[in-house]
């Protein structure tokens, strides 16, 4: 039997819902897409450009307005994300909209070994070692 190999998290997670579009799911997401622009990386992984441009703040805040995020909503609790393993970035598409939408989530990224995953992962955890220990428990990458 193979075991679960877990790149983010582990099995503490917390699967309690919270308010969509939360100030700190918006702060983390512009926080990563800073620190994806500072890479070097672009030239071979245009992908990536697309995820930072559509991560930044203000692309997050139009989405909150066109969806009219109501102050009493709540997420689901816990979502499980099987993501397809042919496009290498659509399980961090799928992850942040999880988290948009105020919710704990476990991601199934690809088996096949991707330069883009581990590159995406790593900034997740240097983000999540800097601050965002509500997020800490909520963001679990298998």
């Amino acid at each position: 039997m193979n075991k679960v190999k877990y790149f983010i998290g582990n099995t503490n997670y917390c699967s309690n819902p919270f308010q969509p579009f939360s100030e700190t799911v918006c702060n983390f997401l512009d926080n990563f897409s800073k620190e994806l622009n500072s890479k070097e990386i672009f030239k071979n992984y245009p992908e990536l450009k697309s995820l930072s441009f559509w991560c930044r703040k203000k692309n997050i805040l139009n989405l909150k307005k066109k969806f009219f995020v109501k102050q009493n909503r709540i997420g689901l609790g816990l979502l499980l994300h099987i993501t397809p393993s042919n496009v290498p970035i659509n399980f961090a598409y799928s992850l942040f909209f999880g988290l948009l939408t105020g919710n704990s989530n476990i991601v199934k990224i690809p088996t096949k070994n991707f330069a883009q995953v581990s590159i995406i992962c790593e900034l997740i955890k240097k983000i999540l070692k800097k601050k965002n220990n509500f997020l800490k428990k909520k963001i679990t990458i298998v």
